[in-house]
């Protein structure tokens, strides 16, 4: 009753064809927007944008990354975190030896490196697949965080080895540094996950989503009926690299403004795994509802038992936290390996429904 596409009539293959077909979801995709940018830069505080939606808009963005690669094309990564690292090494590189660039064409360009990287690694893809792919991503995890490292020019030789975000102007308005406003940062990184997210959505559902897809169901089949799997896979991984290296660049830029590798450390490649397993792989939206999950419930382990009374040494939070995150990976994986976002299509399909039965 509430989402039928019922006397919703479309007269051109362009509105066939559009984003998002059925004015439900354009009323849905609206108000989300409308919340986003208005309704939550009113009523958070600087606590909110900086230990909460910040990083998961970051995060959201990483995880498409990783779901463009891993969900749509098949190709199993470890080396998310690298890939981040490589796109804030880049922009501390670009900021310092060009200062007059603008800080915005800088993450984009980074991003651009990290695409570059992206595809040497992604050469084995074409011989070696499954778990033998993912030690290869996990051997670029480790090498290039080795790399940045030890060779002080990605530094700037700076004896701490620590890269730090300098101050940045746009049109007036300083983007980063200590000084930048957290609700600047924060409309930074939400106008990059929109543009991103959109841009994912548009990729995916035409000729290059489909020829992923295909790669990632079957190989060799898609092979025959033309498609090249070389410069199909090493597409998902330029793409997936250049919005893990634009993440990353925000990441430093725009949330922790300054770090040393130890940030983007095999951890973090799990995290983002972690996120797209719950939020359901194959899809954008699941992306950004597992960076959701897996940023908030930490935050609400932390403040939900002494609401109810109940005291929790932070020791034993972690812990419980880690054991709520593993259990419920193996959930998703038996129960719904799609995650959230085929929750969410159920619920749907229910609405298609109600009030009549299913």
């Amino acid at each position: 009753m509430f989402y039928r596409e019922a006397g919703q009539f479309k007269t051109t293959y362009e509105a066939d064809q559009g984003i998002f077909p059925i004015i439900q979801d354009r009323w849905f995709i609206a108000i989300m927007l409308v919340i986003s940018f208005v309704v939550i830069p009113y009523f958070a505080n600087e606590y909110w944008f900086q230990a909460v939606i910040i990083p998961l808009y970051i995060y959201a963005i990483a995880a498409i990354g990783l779901n463009i690669l891993t969900g749509y094309a098949g190709q199993v990564s470890l080396g998310t975190g690298a890939f981040m690292a490589i796109g804030a090494y880049a922009t501390y590189k670009l900021c310092t030896a060009f200062p007059d660039l603008n800080i915005l064409i800088v993450f984009v360009m980074s991003g651009l490196f990290s695409a570059g990287v992206g595809i040497i690694f992604g050469i084995p893809s074409l011989r070696i697949k499954g778990f033998y792919l993912a030690v290869a991503t996990l051997a670029a995890q480790f090498f290039i965080l080795w790399l940045f490292n030890k060779v002080g020019w990605f530094y700037n030789n700076n004896p701490s080895g620590t890269i730090t975000a300098p101050p940045r102007e746009v049109l007036g308005i300083m983007i980063t540094g200590p000084n930048a406003l957290a609700i600047t940062r924060y409309y930074v990184v939400l106008s990059f996950l929109v543009v991103f997210a959109l841009a994912a959505k548009n990729i995916v559902r035409g000729r290059i989503g489909r020829s992923w897809m295909a790669i990632r169901d079957m190989d060799i089949a898609a092979e025959i009926i033309g498609i090249e799997p070389l410069k199909t896979k090493l597409m998902a991984f330029a793409i997936s690299s250049f919005y893990c290296g634009v993440a990353g660049a925000l990441y430093i830029f725009c949330w922790l403004g300054s770090a040393e590798t130890e940030a983007f450390d095999i951890n973090l490649s799990f995290l983002i795994l972690f996120m797209i397993i719950v939020g359901g792989l194959g899809s954008i939206m699941g992306s950004i509802m597992g960076a959701a999950f897996i940023t908030l419930l930490p935050i609400f382990l932390t403040n939900f038992p002494p609401m109810i009374g109940i005291q929790i040494a932070s020791d034993l939070a972690k812990h419980l936290e880690e054991i709520i995150f593993g259990v419920l990976i193996v959930f998703f994986l038996i129960v719904e390996p799609h995650g959230l976002a085929r929750l969410w299509q159920i619920v749907k399909e229910k609405l298609r429904q109600w009030p009549f039965p299913y």
